[in-house]
Parts: C-alpha cells; sequence; structure tokens
C-alpha cells in the first residue's frame, strides 16, 4: 500500500470515529417522558390587567358570563405587589364555580402551595387550589370558606361536588393565609397555615392533569405565590411544619 493510500485510510477511519462520537452526543441527552413538572408564579412579571402564558379562565355548572380574573397591584401582597386575583363574578349563579388554570404543568404527586387572601363575598368566600384537572368539570379542590369557617377537599365529577375530607377552623378573612396540598399515589393531606387538617384517600382521578385556582359563586379572593412540586414522596413532606418525624 503506498503512502498516499494509507494517508487516506486513516483519515477515513478518524472521520468514521469522530462521526460516531457526534451521533451519539447528539443521542445522550433523550430522556423518557415524564409526568414530573416544578413551577412557581408570584404574578410580578405579568402586566396589570392581564394573565400568566398559558392560564385560562373556565367554570364548572357555568350560568352566565365567565368570572373575570387578572392580575392586580396589591400592596398586601406577601411577595412584590402583583397578585392574580377574581376581581368580579360577573354572574348570580351561587352553584358555578369560577377557576383559572393551567395546562402547561402536567401534576400527579407531589405538592401545591398557595397564598391567599378572602377578599369578599355574601354568599361564598375564599378559595383555594385545583389539581389533577382533567377539563373544567374533573378535578380535585382544596379550599377554605371564612363564611362557614371550614376547610374541605372535594372532587368535581362531570360538575358534581362530593366532600372528600372536612375541618372545622376559623381563621380571619382580609388576611392572607397558606393553603397547601399533598398528593400521593391515592393519598392526600391538606395544610392550613402549617397545620396539617385533613388527610384520606380517593381513587377517582389517578392520571395527571393541569393545576390553578378556584372559587365558588360570588367569592373575590387574591393569590400570590403559587408553586407546583411534582414528584416521588419524601420524608416527612406529610407533616406540619415544624414536625420532627
Amino acid at each position: 500500500m503506498t503512502k498516499t493510500a494509507v494517508t487516506l485510510l486513516m483519515a477515513f477511519i478518524l472521520a468514521v470515529m469522530f462521526g460516531c462520537n457526534r451521533v451519539q452526543t447528539r443521542m445522550a441527552p433523550n430522556h423518557k417522558p415524564t409526568t414530573a413538572s416544578n413551577a412557581s408564579w408570584n404574578f410580578d412579571d405579568v402586566p396589570v390587567g392581564q394573565l400568566p402564558a398559558g392560564w385560562k379562565v373556565a367554570a364548572t355548572n357555568r350560568k352566565g358570563p365567565l368570572a373575570t380574573w387578572q392580575v392586580i397591584k396589591d400592596t398586601t401582597a406577601p411577595s412584590g405587589d402583583h397578585v392574580l386575583a377574581l376581581t368580579s363574578p360577573n354572574h348570580a349563579f351561587g352553584g358555578t364555580f369560577n377557576i383559572c388554570w393551567t395546562d402547561t404543568v402536567s401534576f400527579l404527586d407531589g405538592e401545591i402551595e398557595v397564598r391567599f387572601k378572602a377578599v369578599k363575598g355574601e354568599e361564598d368566600q375564599g378559595g383555594g387550589v385545583i389539581w389533577r384537572v382533567q377539563d373544567k368539570e374533573n378535578y380535585y379542590i382544596a379550599r377554605f370558606n371564612p363564611l362557614e369557617n371550614n376547610f374541605r377537599i372535594y372532587y368535581v365529577r362531570d360538575g358534581a361536588r362530593k366532600t372528600l375530607a372536612d375541618s372545622r377552623i376559623a381563621l380571619p378573612a382580609g388576611k392572607w393565609h397558606t393553603l397547601k396540598i399533598v398528593q400521593h399515589g391515592n393519598h392526600f393531606a391538606g395544610f392550613l397555615d402549617g397545620k396539617k387538617l385533613l388527610e384520606d384517600t380517593d381513587d377517582l382521578f389517578m392520571k395527571p392533569g393541569g393545576v390553578g385556582l378556584w372559587t365558588k359563586a360570588d367569592a373575590v379572593t387574591s393569590f400570590d405565590d403559587f408553586k407546583v412540586e411534582s414528584g416521588a414522596e419524601k420524608d416527612g413532606d406529610d407533616h406540619e411544619d415544624g414536625d420532627d418525624r
């Protein structure tokens, strides 16, 4: 074999090796699809009068116009001065569930936390979070109502609501409070201001779904610091704050 032929052969071998390495490098980042999604919103980067990107307004058992949800300024906000609020129900039907939610996050297991302030409402007050949202008629809810002095978790199936867990507690309206749910498999726990008040199991919605915020009827409520952390159960993540177990 001539010197020129040897040189060409070595160049060919190096080119093949380099090309294979590039293919491996491009393929290495491939990951299996996952339902785990982590996200947080403090709404401070959202212009007043608008919704966060990817969020939408809907209603369960709608009769009349949709409620108005928008980012507003609130100098009492826990962080920054922007909050996401239902500012006007725009209807008089007491059986309507006003929701603002997103399917850009796919939540199955993990934690959801939000700060909320019940502003006003004659028939209902307060509100809470929804998760594993399949559509506007099918999801789980955790909500606090200062008019009724209760904290409850429900499911909504085909627009019909059923209580899964209930706790009596009095908290003042017009003040900021923290609501959190922890969900793993069919087991859930509900917290208000760091105290675990609800716990049970339910097998209705076992697929991942969207997340969002909820009020009922004429409840005008503000929300801030909405956080979603998906993933496997961690030691102590369904215990009260300060619990050493």
